[in-house]
């Protein structure tokens, strides 16, 4: 059985899943993939899960650095697990780009290349937004692009954690 909760955030609505004991998803509200990780049956009910990403998500907001995690619950293949480990390292104020990660995934994996296309759809697949960094993730010429809740989601988020934006842009619309 799986659970959800919810929480407001300054960004809006965000959806938390449990499967009872670690922390599955976590969705803005109309996020790209919302509830992917979420099967079968699930209802509402307060964990003690929920209570620590609610103060997790606390801190992140008052703009500061939580200096703890939640327990997480991380299950794709095992490309997709390798590139959220690797998310997980990018620290609180900082970005990588997606070839960097694509550098990285070709060196653990001991392989020449790896596509930073590859990369980023593992990126966009990520089902624990936030605590997971993805939105730290910039194209190599510091274009905001991929987030599964939208750029300008993307863009508030790193000014939460006081990025240097001065590099990164929005791309025009085509």
């Amino acid at each position: 059985m799986h659970y959800i909760n919810h929480y407001n955030s300054p960004l809006g609505k965000i959806t938390l899943a449990s499967n009872g004991n670690e922390l599955i998803g976590l969705w803005f509200e109309g996020q790209k993939y919302f509830g992917s990780t979420l099967n079968g049956e699930y209802k509402q009910k307060s964990l003690p899960v929920f209570e620590q990403t609610a103060k997790w998500l606390d801190v992140y907001f008052s703009g500061q650095n939580p200096n703890f995690t939640p327990p997480l619950y991380l299950s794709s293949t095992s490309f997709r697990n390798e590139v959220w480990k690797i998310l997980l390292t990018i620290p609180y104020g900082k970005i990588m780009t997606y070839g960097e990660i694509a550098k990285l995934m070709a060196e653990n994996g001991g392989v020449e290349k790896m596509s930073a296309q590859s990369v980023g759809g593992a990126v966009g697949h990520n089902p624990i937004s936030i605590i997971v960094p993805c939105h730290r993730v910039v194209g190599t010429d510091g274009s905001l692009t991929g987030y599964a809740v939208g750029v300008d989601i993307k863009e508030k988020l790193l000014k939460f954690e006081n990025v240097d934006m001065s590099k990164l842009f929005v791309p025009k619309s085509k």
